[in-house]
């Protein structure tokens, strides 16, 4: 997106809004609690979901998923038959990895995160062209499905903002102040290139092999309210 708007106590709009639950999965929308994505369709499991292309209007709530460039299933997900439609494609798609027909969830205020947090996920572009030496090939940053990419910085700057705030705005200009919670664990996820939907790199071995670690980029919580674009600088702890 080229912007936003962010909230104390909130990950980004409509970030990991919406899930699909395994056949098997009990998920109570009525009662949400937080559970480990291994209970959900996901990438770190389910290469082949890579082979899609999904693109979400937040206006109308509505998703269409792709392949190849053609449209394969699309349903607004505040219908029940939008949700049917985009069901019964997963079905068909995943078989028996979707362990019986997957639910798409959603409950309001809750978020599908990999951590149970509200948070925005940073990742530092230098610390990702610094793992391409362990690699020794491109690596796309998208396998880390961030919220933020920042550039500018040393890398790994970010891994000494444990604890700590930053700012992201104009000097003078009311800026959102973010505070660092913690270091991301990698997964297996990261292993799937997001163009092809092949596993071509062991990214958590890799950084683990480099740099004694399998981490990358950090979360924060949103500390203030504010607006934050494409280009907007960011102040880094003092």
């Amino acid at each position: 997106m080229p912007a936003t708007m962010v909230k104390p106590g909130a990950m980004l709009p409509f970030d990991r809004a919406f899930a699909l639950a395994l056949g098997s999965t009990p998920f109570d929308p009525e009662h949400p609690q937080w559970m480990p994505k291994t209970n959900f369709l996901m990438l770190m499991r389910d290469e082949k979901l890579a082979a899609l292309e999904t693109r979400f209007d937040d206006a109308t709530l509505t998703l269409t998923v792709s392949r190849g460039g053609r449209q394969v299933a699309r349903g607004r997900l505040d219908d029940a038959m939008g949700r049917a439609v985009i069901e019964q494609f997963f079905a068909a798609y995943m078989g028996e990895a979707a362990r019986g027909q997957p639910k798409l969830v959603a409950a309001p205020g809750h978020n599908f995160s990999d951590v149970n947090a509200k948070v925005l996920s940073i990742i530092n572009l230098a610390s990702v062209k610094d793992l391409e030496r362990v690699t020794g090939q491109p690596v796309d940053p998208l396998r880390f499905r961030g919220n933020l990419h920042v550039e500018g910085l040393p890398a790994w700057a970010e891994f000494g903002w444990i604890g700590r705030e930053f700012r992201i705005g104009p000097p003078g200009a009311t800026q959102v102040r973010l505070g660092v919670m913690k270091r991301i664990q990698r997964c297996a996820a990261t292993a799937v290139n997001p163009t092809t939907a092949q596993r071509d790199i062991n990214v958590v071995q890799s950084l683990v092999r480099g740099f004694g670690h399998p981490d990358m980029g950090i979360y924060a919580h949103v500390l203030t309210e504010g607006a934050i674009a494409t280009g907007d600088p960011l102040t880094p702890p003092a």
